[in-house]
């Protein structure tokens, strides 16, 4: 198959959106008023995070990334669009002026996180509802829907959307957030981490009960396919009807998971639109969470780093 394909590749991510901010600095002393570390901040870098995050991933493997959600009509908000344009995303984004851009603040000494900052507030009910035309119109310009769930409220009617995008034949998807999985039921693929999984199907004894309580919750769900991310334990596809697939980790140095499986399911939507089958799309997309836990923070990959060879 053609990586070349993936530059025909049009993905809509709806989810919710967050910018991430890095502070990194030096630490060499600790506090007189507390028993913290005192960081002398000597750079700063803000990021797309979370669904951003995953449609910047799109972007960076060559294909065509739309971005739909809500931000507030704040400055953290304009620099979030800023860096969209940047990023070469179409901006399909809502403003709710009645809340605040979420915000991730990281602070870095030594290149170890020392601690992070959140500001964020749920989007208004009659926000999240325009959204569905908004979702209607943009469907018809797409080859498939990632549905980014961080839990902040973005995806408050995510039956609904799941059910226009199934109208349309669109394959959905979605990256799970939280204990209720019945809200995503009828998408085309689910990819829970592996602690997400067993937070919602209890924790399995053995292999077996592996398998059988992951084909008893993708049943459930009717789901065409459940891909569970088990970090070093690799990647597990469980589908209606073919065999289990397992592929193993692949990465060499762990350095920041963070924003791993925004890589891993962008990179699993490219590929299927790009005309891969299901379990090469798998191969893919683990080979791409493989090198992006080896860099700091938010990170993206290229074709090329896709690509290459070992």
């Amino acid at each position: 198959m053609n990586p070349q394909r993936f530059a025909g590749v049009r993905v809509l991510v709806v989810g919710d959106l967050m910018l991430d901010r890095y502070w990194w600095g030096e630490v060499d002393r600790i506090s007189p008023e507390a028993p913290v570390p005192i960081v002398r901040v000597g750079q700063a870098e803000d990021r797309l995070g979370g669904a951003a995050n995953v449609a910047r991933n799109i972007a960076s493997l060559g294909a065509k990334a739309l971005l739909m959600g809500v931000i507030g009509s704040d400055q953290v908000g304009r620099e979030l669009r800023a860096l969209l344009v940047q990023e070469g995303i179409e901006d399909r984004l809502l403003e709710d002026p009645q809340i605040q851009t979420t915000l991730k603040l990281r602070v870095l000494g030594r290149q170890q996180q020392l601690i992070r900052l959140d500001f964020e507030a749920q989007p208004t009910h009659e926000v999240l509802k325009n959204k569905q035309a908004e979702f209607r119109r943009a469907l018809d310009a797409v080859d498939l829907v990632i549905m980014s769930d961080y839990g902040k409220g973005g995806l408050t009617h995510i039956k609904d959307l799941i059910a226009l995008a199934r109208e349309m034949g669109k394959p959905i998807l979605v990256d799970p957030k939280g204990d209720d999985y019945d809200r995503y039921s009828g998408a085309t693929l689910l990819t829970p981490n592996r602690s997400e999984f067993f937070q919602v199907a209890g924790r399995a004894q053995d292999e077996a009960d592996f398998e059988h309580r992951a084909q008893a919750l993708r049943a459930k769900l009717q789901l065409a396919h459940l891909l569970v991310t088990r970090s070093e334990e690799g990647m597990t596809l469980f589908s209606a009807t073919v065999p289990v697939f397992h592929v193993p980790a692949q990465a060499r140095e762990v350095f920041d998971v963070s924003g791993a499986g925004d890589t891993v399911i962008a990179t699993l939507a490219v590929a299927l639109g790009a005309g891969y089958d299901m379990e090469s799309a798998v191969r893919l997309a683990n080979r791409a969470g493989g090198i992006v836990v080896g860099k700091l923070g938010t990170a993206t990959l290229t074709i090329d780093e896709l690509f290459a060879k070992d």
